[in-house]
């Protein structure tokens, strides 16, 4: 990037890189700089004289002198989930010991994520360089429990000592390095699922750090050049090709053109492939991105309070999802699936060769759109998406974008909506969902509504609505998906940022179990 408006150009900064080790030892033999103990409500259980009935807790409580019983009642700890309390000790194998809430019952991916990431935060205010994770009950847990419960605290961990301070003048680096985890095992399976923790968290970071990024750095064409970088990192297993504007004209992408042509920063249609370093393929799968790096909201500006202008970094979500699974496939390199990474990238702006609304476009499968409103420009970019996605011989597609502020109101903000026809595709990306511990909701593709969306003039408007605006935004997006491919449609517009506005990686984890479930 030789010039960027404002001058403003992001640091270098490494991501965390956490050594992560399986032991089985006791927990009172552990040196280091911190100690600790996830908990539940019921860990905590007291006998008749006050001391803990939970035996790794009494064990550590007999060596402190009774000082953690003592902490954990002056300081009313009772497990609750965002609890803590960390004792300094001299003398001890560690030199801070402490328990970290998990709720009345840990048992979900989120809840161990939760975990990974109080201690991360604890060692940064600590200064730790070292730590160690123990859960009080870890006995009851299947193999199976224990080894996606070690993955959890591990991504939790890497992902909460991660801060991404590239915008900031000065910056430090988090001083923890090494993470032991106790009681859940080891062996040559659990160290392959700690490393998968940091494949995937690494694609997250990479996600995370796209969408953060602002519109004055990341144009259509750093995006392009970010999601080739991936591509030459792993060229073992990618190849990439990008289209510029010219191109995507040959290929008749007239609804994508048409957001596009009113921005000074030039389109770029970025088409990643993935194939596998040996073996057959058995199965052909696409992730389709929403790549808005920025929406102004075109001749329909976005204005008046509640418009979140401001945040519209944040419309390449979909795109910083995909690419951030690519970088960790990439990694991962798993076999017998082939993975289309597709993403129409360009900004939607205000100037007088722009889309007007009432423009009518014609999308790369010849269908016609009266464009009743440009601010529904996402669904305008990813149905030639689609389209160039079908032709790409896939039997399945999952397209991620921030499409509707009506998902936001329907759902909330931390969880996004699934829209597809196919309930086996929907089992597969929910139960894919329940390992990451995103949160997704099957909504309803009433097709009733689709009336809403028929133009007099075009086969179809862009908008319908206003009530269930996202189910006919998804109705519009089924009009490009070729009947015979499986199609999922999610709506991250919430999830994809958290409440200081700042970028989440959501929907990563889930996309790259799914490839791996289909690879299997």
């Amino acid at each position: 990037m030789s010039h960027t408006l404002g001058l403003t150009h992001p640091s270098i900064i490494q991501p965390p890189n956490i050594a992560f080790s399986a032991k089985e030892i006791d927990v009172t033999e552990w040196k280091g700089d911190i100690l600790a103990v996830g908990v539940t409500v019921k860990d905590l259980a007291r006998d008749s004289n006050s001391n803990f009935e939970n035996s790794i807790l009494k064990k550590l409580d007999s060596k402190l002198g009774g000082l953690l019983a003592e902490a954990s009642s002056e300081e009313d700890f009772s497990g609750k989930v965002g609890q803590s309390t960390f004792l300094r000790i001299a003398g001890f194998g560690s030199k801070r010991v402490g328990l970290i809430g998990l709720g009345q019952l840990a048992s979900t991916p989120a809840a161990f994520k939760g975990f990974g990431e109080a201690v991360a935060a604890a060692a940064k205010s600590a200064h730790a360089s070292n730590a160690a994770v123990v859960l009080a009950s870890s006995e009851g847990l299947s193999a199976q429990s224990k080894l996606s419960s070690a993955y959890a605290i591990a991504s939790g961990a890497v992902l909460g000592l991660f801060e991404d301070n590239r915008y900031k003048s000065a910056s430090k680096k988090p001083a923890l390095s090494s993470v032991d985890i106790i009681g859940l095992g080891s062996g040559p399976e659990l160290d392959k699922k700690l490393k998968y923790a940091g494949d995937v968290s690494s694609g997250i970071i990479f996600g995370r750090e796209l969408v953060n990024s602002p519109a004055n750095v990341l144009t259509p064409g750093v995006l392009a050049e970010e999601a080739s970088k991936v591509a030459s990192t792993y060229s073992d297993v990618f190849t990439s090709t990008i289209l510029n504007a010219d191109q995507c004209k040959e290929l008749k992408m007239g609804s994508y053109l048409g957001v596009a042509e009113a921005s000074a920063n030039p389109p770029h249609f970025i088409h990643l492939r993935y194939k596998p370093p040996s073996g057959p393929v058995n199965v052909k799968l696409a992730l389709v991105g929403k790549g808005l790096t920025f929406d102004s909201g075109g001749y329909n500006i976005k204005t008046g309070p509640g418009c979140s202008i401001e945040f519209m970094k944040f419309d390449m979500g979909g795109s910083a999802a995909v690419f951030g699974a690519a970088k960790a496939l990439g990694q991962i390199k798993p076999l017998g699936v082939e993975v289309h990474f597709i993403v129409a990238a360009c900004e939607n702006m205000i100037s007088g060769t722009g889309m007007r609304p009432g423009d009518i476009v014609t999308a790369s499968n010849g269908k016609t759109i009266e464009v009743n409103n440009t601010d529904a420009e996402g669904r305008l970019t990813l149905a030639d998406a689609l389209v160039y996605a079908c032709n790409q011989g896939v039997e399945k597609i999952v397209d991620l974008a921030t499409l509707t502020g009506a998902c936001v109101v329907a759902l909330g903000p931390s969880i996004a909506g699934v829209f597809t026809p196919n309930d086996d595709l929907a089992k597969e990306v929910l139960e894919a969902a329940e390992v990451s511990g995103e949160k997704l909701w099957r909504m309803p593709l009433e097709e009733s509504y689709w009336e809403s969306m028929k133009s007099g003039v075009a086969d179809m408007v862009n908008t319908g609505g206003r009530q269930g605006g996202a189910i006919s935004a998804a109705l519009f997006l089924k009009q490009f998906v070729d009947e015979k491919v499986q199609w999922m449609h999610i709506d991250m517009a919430g999830p994809v940022s958290n409440d200081k506005h700042s970028a989440t990686g959501f929907g990563i984890a889930t996309l790259v179990e799914w490839v791996l479930k289909n690879a299997s």
